[in-house]
Parts: structure tokens; sequence; C-alpha cells
């Protein structure tokens, strides 16, 4: 036996010790790949034309539209239904094959019909990155080229699926656009409409955060935990953010008793772990 064939079979072994092998078949889990295609092609269905090279005009976007919907559904289908199996594993959830199935095809049904809502929402973050950034020309500006909003968009829908608990699939999603985007959002994170991220890279918002409407961040903010314990999930980590906020480049927000008021400015740099009241500004004072 040569010395790659020992290497090979040193490989198997440590497969057989360790397990972690996504495995082809009924049992196997989502992948990167198929989420990823499916982002994009949520992507296109939200805001046709904008991401692809389609020939779109009045006459064949409704075609367009229903083909793409359909082949969605059915790619959609799959990974849930892998995502659902996969907390079935794990005791989690009280469903075999065929029940996962069905479940599955449920959640995808009803996330098509909150899709023209989620839209609705998306329009009005749009209008507020062309109403907050004067280099915003324009709504198709902002859709084509603007990282922020990418994101925004991405964890929209990744909470839709976050909220019925279905496994895996939403932190993929969010991680995906983190890599394209440096913008790190949890599919828990609830945010209100008329949200713009401006320039985007590095901000990070924790999964209990709370963001309320017409809420302004820029590039390095960090909406966060003051703790870390594993103990602590699923429990209020992550500030609150309320309505009319803008919070200026690298500040840092942590815990999840810290409210920032209403209409409250927070300077760039600065650092917060207690409450703010309404209509505040904080910002760091030079010596």
């Amino acid at each position: 036996m040569n010395r790659l064939d020992k290497s090979i079979n040193s490989l198997l072994e440590n497969y057989d010790s360790h397990g972690m092998v996504n495995h082809s078949g009924c049992a196997n889990l989502p992948g990167r790949e198929s989420i990823d295609s499916i982002v994009r092609s949520l992507e296109e269905l939200l805001f046709p034309g904008f991401l692809e090279n389609l020939d779109t005009d009045t006459e064949n976007l409704r075609e367009i539209t229903r083909q793409k919907a359909y082949n969605l559904t059915s790619a959609l289908r799959r990974e849930v239904e892998k995502s659902l199996a996969f907390s079935a594993r794990l005791g989690v959830l009280n469903c075999g094959h065929e029940g996962c199935r069905a479940v599955a095809a449920l959640v995808v049904d009803e996330f098509f019909e909150e899709l023209p809502k989620i839209r609705d929402i998306l329009c009005k973050d749009l209008q507020a990155a062309v109403s907050g950034d004067p280099a915003a020309m324009s709504a198709d500006e902002v859709i084509l080229s603007y990282p922020g909003f990418q994101a925004i968009a991405v964890q929209r829908i990744a909470r839709f699926f976050w909220t019925r608990q279905v496994p895996l699939i939403p932190r993929m999603m969010s991680e995906l656009i983190h890599r394209r985007t440096g913008i790190d959002i949890h599919p828990g994170a609830q945010i209100g409409e008329s949200f713009f991220i401006d320039h985007g890279t590095g901000v990070v918002i924790g999964e209990t955060t709370v963001i309320g409407k017409n809420v302004k961040l820029y590039q390095g903010v960090t909406l966060g935990a003051l703790s870390v314990k594993k103990e602590e999930g699923g429990s209020k980590r992550h500030p609150t953010i309320e309505d009319d906020v803008t919070i200026y480049a690298n500040a840092t927000i942590l815990g999840g008793e810290t409210i920032v008021g209403q209409g409250s400015v927070i300077g760039g740099s600065v650092w917060i772990t207690q409450s703010v009241p309404p209509q505040s500004k904080i910002y760091l004072k030079r010596r």
C-alpha cells in the first residue's frame, strides 16, 4: 500500500470515528450551493431584471414570474424538508419522513403568501436609503449596488424561516450574505420598516436585537450581547433600538436590557451598556 492509499484509509477511519459527513440521500442536510442558488433566485423574484440578464417586459413578466415561483417552490420544499428531518433526528420535531415533507410544503406555501408583504417592507427600506443618503441617486442604484440593502433583503427572507422554526436554512442564508457584504445580521433580529445601513462593512446585529422604524446605522456598528455564556441562549441578550434612531460608525451597544430611546443620535465609536433616554445625543468628548 502506497503512502496516498494509507492517507485515504486514515481519512476514512476518521469519518467513521467522528462522523460529520453530509450523506446524499434522504438523510442529507441542506447544501450551501442549493441555498445560495435559492437566495439569488429569491432576490431576482423580488426585483426582476436587476440581478440577471433578463429581457423583461409587461407581456412576459407574468409568465417569467410564474415559472420562477414554481421552480423555487420545488427547490425550497426539498431544502426545508431536509432541515426539518434534521430536527426530527435530533428529537426536536416529531415528524416522520412524510410528515416533514408535508410540513415543508405548508411552510413554503406560507412563505410565498408572505413574499408580497416582504417586498412592501423592502420598498420602504429602499425609500429610506434614497432619502437618507445624499449619494443615492435612485432606488434602482440602491438595489444594484448597496450592500446594506442586499443584507436587509436577505435577512427579511431568512427571518420568515427563523420564525417558523426551520433549522439551518436561516443561518445559512445570513452567512451567505455576510460573506458577500461584510454585514452580519442574525435572522432572529426583529427589524422595523424603513431600515437603512449606510456603507455597512463590519455591522453586527445579534439574534435578540429589536430595531424600530426609521433606524439608520453606519459601518462597524455592533448591537451585541454583554455575555456569551451558553446557558443564556434563548434569553434577551441584545439591545432594543427604538424608532428614529441614528447610530454612527463603530458604535458598540450591548446588553438585553439596554434600550436606546426614540429619536436618539449615537455618535461614532461610543460604547454603551446601559439605556439611553429618548431624544438623547451621545458622543465621545474630546479632551
